[in-house]
């Protein structure tokens, strides 16, 4: 069974088409075979005719009318004589008729002279058949030529009417994830103004849904901190007191939990912030000066990790955004490749002008990512098959809002260099100068 509406026009245009094809062809055929019976016979009338008028005594072939169509005057004298099927023929009355003459069918016209005498005009029936049937044939001809003609006039406009809801559908595939914006119904066939109009009520319940859950995340996250923050007080207070190693032990535990989930709070904060919409025109600033910044505050931490961290390049280029929401992304692909790069490995990040774009590039010599988890890695919350470190699963997720809002684009590569394992990642976004 055919699933598609389109198909399904075409084949049954298609049907209906030839259906009339050959009724219409077969109509005419007859018509045409009949009409071509009936000139023939016109031809036998007029021929007798002449006969008549110009007293042709001699039985001969009728060449001067038609040398294919075969017409012979028989002369058959006053009275019956010659051959059985000559007597035979001179007993019917004047007229055509329908006999066999040498064992052959044939059609006749018997006349009668002023004088007595009588002949006959003979045709057989097989030529009259077969040029019958070669003016039947030609008649088809442009039957046969239209109807290609006409499903190939059908699969145009029905391939022209259905662009609209290919347009549509091309608008849809070309979104972003997260853009839930209305389709535009403005040049749609009316035939698509209902459902267009469904469509939309749609997205504009899933962005109340959205709105509703990014409200929701931001007020219990907000609420959370407060409490967090005064554990975190009490925790740090505990520290210049007396207590066994075991407890000692658990105390660090404790903060270690206090620290993940302060920063999880932080990263649910910021990515309840990040609006899915086309954000308002933000401020030039120099990424260069944006990741310098960023990459001094991770020094301390580097270091007590026994990481080298610094650049590679850090070319003057700048990007219309907001600040903190490009610093945000730089903290997060920082951060994730010191916390997996292990004791004496090295991160290194550039940034440089590419064609029209800023490009920002962390690379680490951490363990990659498996090729199995790289087409998840921007959903929230995932942390990989096997997760390690104290990670919240979020702040890609974050960086890849941000990207998008700003029309740029990040890409994640696994690299192999001299049995050295790593990643890089890579931003790029439109450059201002």
């Amino acid at each position: 069974m055919i699933k598609s509406l389109r198909g399904r026009l075409f084949v049954g245009l298609t049907a209906i088409i030839v259906l009339t094809g050959v009724v219409g062809g077969t109509l005419a055929y007859m018509w045409a075979y009949n009409e071509a019976i009936e000139m023939q016979d016109s031809v036998l009338t007029q021929v007798g005719t002449f006969v008549v008028n110009a007293s042709i005594r001699q039985s001969q072939p009728m060449n001067g009318v038609d040398a294919e169509s075969e017409v012979v005057v028989l002369e058959l004298g006053a009275t019956p004589q010659g051959s059985d099927d000559d007597r035979r023929l001179w007993t019917l009355r004047d007229g055509l008729h329908n006999d066999v003459r040498h064992g052959r069918p044939i059609r006749v016209l018997l006349r009668t002279r002023p004088d007595g005498s009588r002949f006959a005009v003979i045709q057989g029936n097989e030529i009259r058949s077969e040029i019958a049937g070669d003016t039947a044939i030609r008649t088809l001809l442009p039957i046969a030529a239209l109807v290609p003609c006409l499903l190939l006039v059908t699969a145009l406009v029905i391939g022209r009417s259905f662009r609209p809801m290919f347009r549509l559908a091309g608008e849809l595939d070309s979104r972003k994830a997260d853009d839930i914006s209305p389709l535009s119904a403005e040049a749609a066939p009316s035939e698509l103004q209902p459902f267009l109009g469904s469509i939309n009520a749609l997205l504009e319940r899933i962005r109340a849904m959205m709105d509703q859950q990014r409200r929701f995340i931001a007020d219990a996250a907000h609420e959370l901190r407060t409490p967090i923050a005064a554990l975190s007080l009490q925790t740090e207070n505990l520290d210049p007191l007396d207590m066994p190693p075991a407890v000692r032990e658990r105390l660090e535990v404790l903060k270690s939990g206090m620290r993940r989930t302060r920063r999880l709070l932080e990263q649910l904060l910021a990515l309840a912030r990040q609006d899915p919409a086309p954000p308002e025109a933000g401020e030039k600033v120099r990424l260069d000066q944006l990741v310098k910044g960023v990459v001094a505050d991770f020094l301390a931490e580097s270091s007590a990790h026994d990481v080298d961290l610094g650049f590679t390049v850090a070319e003057p280029v700048s990007v219309t955004a907001d600040p903190l929401a490009i610093i945000s992304v730089v903290r997060n692909l920082v951060e994730n490749a010191l916390r997996h790069t292990p004791n004496g490995g090295r991160v290194d990040v550039g940034v440089y002008r590419e064609g029209g774009a800023a490009v920002l590039q962390v690379e680490d010599t951490g363990p990659g990512i498996p090729e199995q988890d790289i087409a998840r890695i921007f959903e929230p919350f995932y942390r990989g098959r096997k997760p390690t470190g104290e990670g919240s699963g979020l702040g890609l997720s974050i960086v890849k809002r941000i990207v998008d809002r700003y029309d740029g684009s990040i890409e994640f590569e696994n690299l192999t260099v001299d049995d050295q394992c790593g990643l890089c990642a890579i931003v790029r976004l439109p450059a201002s100068d």
